[in-house]
C-alpha cells in the first residue's frame, strides 16, 4: 500500500550538541518571514533591516506566547496525572501554539513599533504573506517528531508514523535485532502536509489580494487570520493528539471559530488605503502611496545623486559670487579731472563771470 514515510531521526549530535530538525524548522520559517516582509517594507518606505529590530522583540515574544498557548491548550502531558510540570519548560521537544505565537509577536512588535515610530499596522500587512509561509515550514518539525498527526486511513498518502521514546525526546523505540525504528500499525492522516499546503495557499491568496485590492490599516493581515482559521479548523478535527475539548469540540476549534469572527469583523469595519512611509520627526509617518511617490525619492542612489547635485549648485553659486566681487574691485576710479555736473549750471557760471566783467569795464 502506497504511504508517505515518516523520518526515523529527528535529532542529531554534533560532538555535544544536540542538532533538533524541530528547531532548525522554526528558525528557518522565521528567516523566511523577516525576508518576505523585508522586501515588502522597504517597498513601502520602511527604512533597511527595520524588520529585524522588530523580530529582535516580536520572536522571542512570540515564542513565549506559543508554548504558553500550547500548555493551557494541552496541560495533560505537564499538570495531569504522571505529568512533569518541569516539562512545560521544554520547548525543543515540540509543542507550539500558532494563536499564543501571534499574541505575544504583536505584543513585541508593538513595542518595537512603538520605539521606532513606525504604525503596527504598517508592519502587520507587510507580515501578512510572510506568516503563513514560515508556518508552512514550520509544520516540516512536527513531521520530523511523528507528532500531529490525525486518524487513521486508508487513503493512498496515509503517513506513517514511528513510536516514540518516552525516554528520550525526539528519539524513537528501534528493535534491538535490526536497529530500525518501529512503526505504529496503520496509516494516519498527515495533518501537518494538509497544514502546509493550506498555509501556502493562504500565503498565495493574501499576496495576491493585496495587489489587487491595495489593503491597509491591517487589513491584509485579517485577511491572513481569516483564511487561515478556516482551513484550521477542519484540519484540528483530524487530529488525534491529547487536548481539552469543549462541547465536543477541541478547544483550538473553538478559538479558531471566534478569531476567525473577530477578524471578519475588523476586515468589514476599518477601512482605509495602503500605509506608506515617510520620514517624519522622531519616526515615520504614514501617506498614501500617491504621496509617497511624490514625496520620497526612488531609490538611495537617486537620493545621493540629488544632494550631490545640490552640493554642486551651491558651490557653482558661491563662486560666481566670489567673481562678481573681483571684477568690481578691479574697476577703475573715476579721474579727478572728469567733467562734472550738469551743463545748465555751466551757463550759469559763464552768465555771472561775463556780467561782472561788463560791471568793471563801466567803472574803468
Amino acid at each position: 500500500m502506497a504511504a508517505i514515510p515518516s523520518p526515523s531521526t529527528a535529532v542529531w549530535q554534533a560532538w555535544f550538541l544536540p542538532i533538533r530538525a524541530y528547531a532548525l524548522c522554526i528558525i528557518l520559517g522565521i528567516v523566511a518571514a523577516c525576508v518576505i516582509t523585508e522586501v515588502r517594507m522597504r517597498r513601502r518606505g520602511a527604512p533597511p533591516f527595520a524588520v529585524l529590530d522588530i523580530a529582535v522583540w516580536a520572536v522571542p515574544f512570540g515564542i513565549v506566547g506559543a508554548r504558553i498557548y500550547h500548555v493551557i491548550t494541552s496541560p495533560a502531558a505537564y499538570f495531569g496525572e504522571n505529568g512533569e510540570p518541569i516539562k512545560a519548560l521544554y520547548i525543543w521537544q515540540g509543542g507550539l501554539g500558532i494563536w499564543g505565537a501571534v499574541a505575544g509577536g504583536a505584543f513585541g512588535a508593538w513595542l518595537a513599533c512603538r520605539q521606532m515610530g513606525i504604525p503596527l499596522t504598517f508592519v502587520a500587512d507587510a507580515l501578512a504573506p510572510g506568516l503563513p509561509v514560515a508556518q508552512a515550514i514550520g509544520r516540516l518539525g512536527n513531521w520530523f517528531n511523528n507528532e500531529l498527526y490525525g486518524k487513521e486511513t486508508t487513503l493512498p498518502w496515509g503517513l506513517e508514523i514511528h513510536e516514540p521514546d518516552v525516554n528520550r525526546p525526539g528519539e524513537f523505540l528501534r528493535d534491538p535485532e535490526s536497529g530500525a525504528a518501529i512503526l505504529k500499525p496503520g496509516l494516519f492522516h498527515p495533518t501537518f502536509l494538509y497544514e502546509l499546503l493550506w498555509n501556502l495557499g493562504v500565503a498565495v491568496l493574501v499576496w495576491l489580494a493585496d495587489r489587487r485590492y491595495n489593503f491597509g490599516k491591517g487589513r491584509a493581515f485579517a485577511l491572513y487570520v481569516m483564511a487561515y482559521t478556516a482551513g484550521r479548523a477542519w484540519i484540528e478535527a483530524l487530529r488525534v493528539d491529547e487536548a481539552e475539548e469543549i462541547g465536543g469540540l477541541r478547544l483550538n476549534v473553538w478559538v479558531s471559530i471566534v478569531v476567525f469572527l473577530g477578524a471578519l469583523a475588523y476586515f468589514l469595519r476599518v477601512k482605509g488605503p495602503q500605509e506608506y512611509l515617510l520620514p517624519s520627526d522622531g519616526g515615520y509617518r504614514s501617506v498614501t502611496r500617491e504621496e509617497f511617490e511624490a514625496g520620497a525619492p526612488a531609490d538611495a542612489e537617486a537620493s545621493e545623486s540629488a544632494s550631490a547635485d545640490a552640493e554642486a549648485a551651491e558651490e557653482s553659486t558661491a563662486a560666481a559670487d566670489d567673481d562678481a566681487a573681483e571684477a568690481s574691485a578691479d574697476k577703475d576710479p573715476e579721474p579727478d579731472d572728469a567733467p562734472r555736473g550738469d551743463p545748465a549750471d555751466k551757463d550759469a557760471d559763464e552768465e555771472v563771470r561775463a556780467s561782472a566783467e561788463a560791471r568793471s569795464g563801466d567803472e574803468r
